[in-house]
């Protein structure tokens, strides 16, 4: 008999690191009910679309592919967000940029950009907390950009806007108060690439040249060229990249240069304020 309860103690997810957690979600998606449905309703029979859904979904996530392309959305900040493969997957780490902006600048008018903005989560979060704020998206991939569009114009959100660009190429003469990404920033021989979810998000979001921080040093070489006066750069990093990207930031130009810890402890964004002469 295929309740929920038996689904539930049934699902074999050997390889997740969340196997519990990830078939409450495929479960819960096969229903069309949000995951403490789960719980109030134990006993209840799946039907046989339903059931044939959420075991072709958990079969999925058996080989690998992430719970988030398979049910083609995923929360972060207080949004929830159409993903894509094409697009690197929402995680909360990345959630510390936009606690990072927020605490620095006012809610007063700002204009703020967001490189390699992906389904445009840091900067929807940003828009959605601060509606004086303009805030534009970038990123090299049509996709991404497209995909962004439709959570902005889903989530109504008028202050902010996304373009094609590969970091500041379209954005010539264009200043901001706010500047903070989550580039590429992952070694090109970093194991980690051939386990778990980043076997299936695109590469390109994820790898950075030998030690990478190609990306990094690019960001931090134009931003000045694109920051106000005494404007912010944030930046997210790997765990053990922060006193490098430090060092780039100083040399850079930027004063106040700090890093940040994530909720493990780790030095995962780092940031500096630039001063023009």
């Amino acid at each position: 008999m295929a309740t929920i309860e038996t689904l539930l103690n049934s699902a074999d997810l050997p390889d997740s690191p969340t196997p519990r957690l990830d078939a409450e979600l495929l479960l819960a998606a096969a229903l069309g009910k949000p995951r403490s449905y789960l719980r109030t309703w134990p006993e209840r029979e799946l039907d046989g679309e339903q059931l044939a859904s959420f075991l072709a979904n958990l079969q999925r996530r058996r080989q690998g592919e992430p719970v988030a392309y398979i049910l083609g959305h995923q929360g972060f900040w207080s949004l929830d967000l159409e993903v894509a493969p094409h697009t690197l997957i929402p995680r909360p780490d990345t959630e510390l940029l936009v606690e990072a902006a927020l605490e620095l600048l006012p809610a007063t008018p700002l204009a703020a950009l967001d490189l390699g903005t992906g389904t445009g989560a840091i900067a929807l979060a940003l828009a959605c907390e601060r509606p004086a704020w303009q805030v534009t998206g970038v990123d090299r991939v049509e996709e991404a950009v497209a995909l962004a569009e439709r959570n902005r114009q889903r989530l109504k959100l008028d202050n902010a806007r996304f373009v094609r660009s590969h970091w500041f190429s379209a954005l010539a003469g264009q200043r901001y108060g706010l500047i903070l990404s989550n580039p590429p920033y992952i070694r090109a021989d970093d194991q980690h690439l051939d386990q778990g979810d980043v076997r299936f998000e695109p590469s390109s979001a994820l790898v950075a040249g030998r030690d990478g921080l190609d990306d990094i040093r690019a960001i931090i070489r134009a931003a000045p060229q694109h920051l106000l006066a005494g404007g912010w750069l944030l930046l997210e990093h790997g765990f053990d990249q922060a006193e490098d990207v430090r060092s780039l930031l100083r040399d850079g130009g930027f004063a106040e240069v700090a890093s940040r810890r994530d909720l493990g402890g780790h030095e995962r964004i780092s940031l500096g304020r630039f001063d023009r002469e």
